[in-house]
């Protein structure tokens, strides 16, 4: 069992929890993910890491409540178990496994969108533990719906905030930040790293190619078993087919084809979308049966 040690609603249906996981603390870098499951009932539902600390034996999630299973969860308090905390999983962001010189060489760009927020931290902070200033956006669709302002701050060089309605610090999406970083201010970027809705991350992906700024979208989103055998997250990538819960869940933003990545995830939603998908991609459907590697 795996105790909560603190549950705390961020906005309205996103809770944060800090939980008590040792081992995944340990070993846990940032872009990985766990997979978490309240009990017997529940489902398994897997959840980026938001934060970890490897002293305390703690790795902080953040969930959205998006049916019954994230309902079960949201109403878990301090002191409530989960049954199955299993992770880390999932590929560590880049810049973890390059040599640290080069990566302080590079001039970084975080954008988080909506719950996007929260898997964009623990790579901010490894930037700021590491002793390098990002820029960092962080947008929502308004100011209730924002997260973590408080913690990025503390980590950022720079944060810069939007909400879609303009109900706090400015208006537009955070693609109007990025032209206006870029274009207005004339800041120059090496790398952007993009997480939050597809369609999010697909239009920033767009502005990046036209504005030549190498991007990583993270495709959590799209997962849903997180071991690679129920197919839900299988996506192309340039010309390869991956699976994000075994290959990422971090790829090339400019490579990703979001538009069929986005119409899978409505077909899957459905016992009939499964079964055509089956159907379609023969033995490319699932990612962690062996028989993707021809």
């Amino acid at each position: 069992m795996y105790r909560i040690l603190r549950a705390k609603e961020l906005a309205d249906k996103i809770f944060l929890m800090d939980v008590e996981a040792p081992r995944v603390a340990r070993a846990c870098q940032p872009g990985e993910f766990v997979i978490v499951k309240l009990d017997e009932r529940g489902e398994r539902i897997p959840l980026t890491i938001c934060d970890f600390d490897r002293e305390k034996g703690t790795v902080s999630i953040v969930l959205q409540i998006v049916g019954a299973s994230t309902q079960r969860m949201a109403a878990l308090k301090e002191g409530d178990v989960f049954q199955d905390f299993v992770g880390p999983l999932g590929c560590p962001s880049e810049f973890v496994k390059e040599d640290l010189e080069e990566v302080k060489k590079r001039r970084y760009l975080f954008v988080g969108g909506g719950v996007g927020a929260a898997p964009v931290y623990p790579q901010v902070k490894w930037m700021r533990e590491h002793g390098i200033d990002v820029d960092v956006i962080v947008g929502a669709k308004n100011k209730e719906l924002l997260i973590l302002e408080d913690m990025m701050r503390a980590q950022a060089g720079n944060l810069y905030v939007t909400t879609d309605d303009g109900s706090y610090v400015r208006k537009g999406m955070v693609t109007d930040v990025i032209k206006d970083l870029v274009e207005v201010q004339g800041k120059r970027y090496d790398v952007c790293v993009a997480i939050g809705p597809m369609i999010m991350m697909k239009f920033v992906s767009k502005l990046t190619k036209e504005l030549g700024i190498p991007t990583i979208v993270s495709m959590n989103p799209i997962m849903v078993d997180g071991t690679g055998m129920c197919g839900a997250c299988r996506l192309t990538v340039g010309d390869e087919v991956k699976f994000a819960c075994v290959d990422g869940p971090e790829f090339d933003g400019h490579l990703v084809n979001f538009d069929e990545a986005m119409k899978r995830q409505q077909m899957y939603k459905t016992q009939e979308g499964r079964e055509m998908l089956k159907l379609q991609e023969g033995d490319t459907h699932h990612g962690g049966c062996g028989q993707c590697k021809d």
